[in-house]
């Protein structure tokens, strides 16, 4: 079945967003079907797709969220109809470990259609990802309250240590995550920066996804 829906979840600082985005961007150059790209990020403030939503949206892709008053969660209208609806695509941006995903455990049966992609993005310099045990205890307690079934996740890699990682670090992270994971579940693919792109893609063994950063702000340049 052709997939409609693609989902990103992860530990927070995973890069999911980022990735979201890409993916959005590429979709809405696929064919002639709308995009629509939903920021479900309710737990932090910073590096959330909503800050490039302008740049989201000259993409052609329509932006759906909710403005949060303070800590208050919010969730922006519409979600079920565009999951059902097979003549768009809809990509949803789920931040926030198991916090965030509480939100969506009410669209679980959609989440869990032949239609859906479920990806949970690691990036394992990140301090919940370095082992296999760590990386069970995070994605156990985000299914334990999204409802979505295991053997509907996607595996995506995203080693980085920020916009200084090289593609030597790249590929060390990424045998590193091999090992441990694919006992269990096979890694789709591999992102890394489009300037890293070409080095990567000559040394990785699985499909390698170049990203162009989007959520960039001057103090981390």
């Amino acid at each position: 079945m052709l997939k409609t829906n693609f989902i990103f979840i992860g530990e927070a600082g995973s890069g999911k967003s980022e990735i979201a985005i890409n993916i959005a961007r590429l979709l809405a150059g696929l064919d002639h079907r709308p995009v629509n790209f939903f920021d479900m990020d309710m737990t932090k403030p910073l590096f959330r797709s909503r800050d490039m939503r302008s740049e989201i949206e000259a993409m052609g892709i329509s932006f759906h969220c909710e403005e949060q008053f303070m800590d208050a969660p919010t969730m922006a209208g519409g979600v079920n109809r565009y999951l059902k609806d097979q003549g768009c695509y809809t990509v949803m941006d789920i931040g926030g470990d198991d916090i965030g995903a509480r939100a969506v455990g009410g669209f679980a049966p959609q989440l869990n259609r032949d239609d859906t992609s479920v990806y949970y993005v690691i990036n394992p310099y990140r301090p919940w990802s370095g082992d296999m045990d760590h990386i069970d205890w995070v994605l156990s307690a985000i299914l334990g309250v999204s409802h979505i079934r295991i053997e509907n996740i996607h595996l995506i890699s995203n080693p980085n240590l920020g916009n200084g990682t090289g593609p030597e670090q790249v590929i060390k992270a990424q045998r590193a995550l091999e090992e441990m994971v694919l006992p269990y579940k096979p890694i789709e693919f591999l992102c890394v920066r489009e300037e890293l792109y070409e080095t990567v893609k000559e040394n990785a063994e699985i499909p390698v996804l170049p990203l162009h950063l989007y959520l960039t702000y001057s103090w981390l340049m």
